[in-house]
């Protein structure tokens, strides 16, 4: 059962347990479509202005733009940034792949827990050329990239493979994927167990539609991941500031896992959150836009010094 239920859902769950949710605030910002690739992107730049600095936001399993909710998105906004949020691939208005149809999930997991390769559309790879390309057609040579769960793994790579483009890194309740770091708690696992099952689990899946995920891509996004496994060594090339942010009550994904990703990545500031676990609950928002935006501006302040 664990090996089953630990990779489907240690990423299911990023922002969806919030109290309080409105994407208003998003909505009022135009959804764009951008040609990437062979894909459609869709988009929204939030406080668009040419003379701010630039940030781009990038979501988890299953996750369009709006999952993002309006308060961390207005927070960073107020403090001065212009924001890029997508779709990511195979959700919201950006390209599905629903015709490749879902994995075979628990023969896929036993392939990728004996080492043999996953059958995915797409990896995490594809899904960062994405944001490089996004970046590209809207034009921004740089920006500070900012990832959640998933979205922190595609963020990772971002700052591996496009230094060029990447001013900070900030990677939120996120891993390297390192086989040995731990599983989730009992606990988590039971409390999504009990998610899945009962009178009330339409409903649920309904409220995880409701903001913004969605369940259709997860499989095929979990895919992706496993498709490139341990990214251990590629993390420790990242160069760029880099600000790792973790819930201190994360079962899902302990910890643990964030503390590796700031010990392969040289000069990195590690934070680890009290009151959040696998999500940003509305009372720890204030103190991750606080923290975001010192990072950033920090990255800003010494860019301008040395220009």
């Amino acid at each position: 059962m664990r090996l089953l239920v630990y990779p489907l859902f240690w990423l299911l769950w990023p922002l969806a347990s919030q109290a309080e949710y409105s994407h208003t605030y998003l909505d009022s910002y135009p959804l764009r479509i951008a040609s990437v690739g062979q894909l459609d992107i869709a988009y929204r730049i939030v406080e668009e202005n040419s003379t701010k600095p630039k940030a781009v936001v990038i979501m988890g399993l299953g996750g369009s733009n709006i999952a993002w909710g309006d308060a961390l998105i207005s927070g960073l906004a107020a403090g001065g940034y212009e924001i890029l949020l997508l779709d990511n691939r195979d959700t919201g208005a950006s390209t599905r792949f629903d015709d490749w149809g879902q994995p075979t999930l628990w023969w896929e997991l036993l392939k990728y827990k004996l080492g043999f390769s996953v059958n995915a559309p797409y990896t995490l790879n594809d899904m960062a050329s994405d944001i490089t390309g996004l970046m590209t057609v809207v034009g921004y040579d740089q920006a500070h990239i900012i990832g959640a769960s998933m979205g922190g793994m595609i963020a990772q790579i971002v700052a591996a493979q496009h230094p060029e483009k990447t001013q900070s890194l900030i990677s939120i309740m996120s891993t390297t994927g390192a086989p040995h770091l731990p599983p989730p708690t009992e606990e988590a696992e039971q409390r999504l167990r009990n998610l899945a099952i009962g009178e009330a689990a339409s409903d649920r899946e309904q409220a995880i539609r409701d903001r913004g995920f969605y369940p259709e891509s997860m499989q095929r996004h979990l895919m992706a991941i496993f498709k490139v496994g341990d990214r251990s060594a590629e993390v420790a090339t990242i160069s760029a500031p880099t600000l790792v942010i973790h819930g201190a009550d994360d079962g899902l994904v302990p910890p643990e896992h964030g503390e590796h990703t700031a010990s392969l990545i040289k000069g990195s500031a590690f934070s680890l959150v009290s009151g959040m676990a696998h999500d940003m609950p509305e009372e720890v928002i204030p103190l991750l836009v606080q923290q975001m935006t010192t990072h950033m501006n920090r990255v800003e302040a010494g860019t301008l010094a040395t220009r």
